[in-house]
């Protein structure tokens, strides 16, 4: 079956609620193409290879979480943005963006998806005064050691993930905010966490968790957001009947 393009975009609207965010990017359909969706293929980011994979797996719309159009870019169609709008418009192919609004979702949200699979149901925010602040912080069932937790997070996302602290030490209260939420830390810090996990490091993140003594687990920018996106993308194809492929660009970072 197929859902117009006016349709499926009112639903994520709905949905997701781009109009409560203040966001680096505009959230929504960001490349119009044809007017019917039957297949829509889902990915982290709107790169060339996922285009490509999608067009040739003959999808009417992609839905991404890292799309086009960030705030302070050059704004001329040159080189490779031109390339990779050239491939959509060429094949009419729409493109759907959300960004915070697919990190905080309480369901398809990254930090949401990331937290079922780390086996943490019951969280609240990173910092409830800061609706700005996406991060979350929970409770582990039960304790593991830091490298019994980094091992159950690399068998989540099939990476190797950096850990600063010791391996051996008890972790349980758990901030995360997934993707470069790194400055995020010292938030995890003040809110009593033991661990806290993202999906990048900076060189200052390292000496503010051995100084502060918190652990601290960089897991993938691209791996800790890849699930947010696969949840959603199965949702519609589920709730308007269409079919649905996620591709997965690997990405080291």
């Amino acid at each position: 079956m197929s859902v117009s393009r006016t349709e499926l975009v009112a639903y994520l609207t709905q949905s997701l609620r781009p109009d409560q965010y203040q966001d680096y990017c505009p959230n929504g359909l960001q490349v119009e193409g044809r007017a019917s969706v039957a297949r829509l293929a889902t990915g982290v980011t709107a790169c060339q290879a996922l285009l490509d994979k999608a067009i040739a797996w003959e999808a009417d719309a992609i839905l991404v979480h890292h799309g086009y159009f960030w705030r302070n870019e050059q704004p001329e169609i040159t080189g490779m943005k031109r390339r990779r709008l050239r491939a959509l418009l060429q094949h009419d192919v729409n493109l759907l963006a959300y960004h915070l609004p697919l990190d905080v979702h309480p369901h398809f949200g990254n930090n949401a998806c990331l937290g079922r699979l780390m086996g943490i149901d019951q969280y609240g925010p990173l910092q409830p005064a800061d609706p700005a602040n996406p991060g979350c912080i929970g409770t582990l069932p039960a304790a593991l050691s830091a490298g019994e937790f980094r091992i159950s997070v690399e068998k989540i996302t099939g990476k190797p993930a950096l850990h600063i602290g010791d391996s051996d030490a008890p972790v349980r209260r758990i901030a995360w905010c997934t993707g470069a939420a790194q400055s995020y830390i010292q938030a995890a810090v003040d809110a009593g966490a033991d661990l806290y996990l993202t999906g990048e490091a900076s060189e200052q993140t390292v000496h503010i968790a051995r100084e502060e003594g918190i652990h601290f687990v960089a897991a993938g920018h691209h791996d800790t957001e890849r699930f947010g996106v696969q949840a959603l993308g199965e949702h519609l194809a589920q709730y308007f009947k269409m079919e649905h492929c996620f591709f997965n660009i690997d990405n080291p970072v």
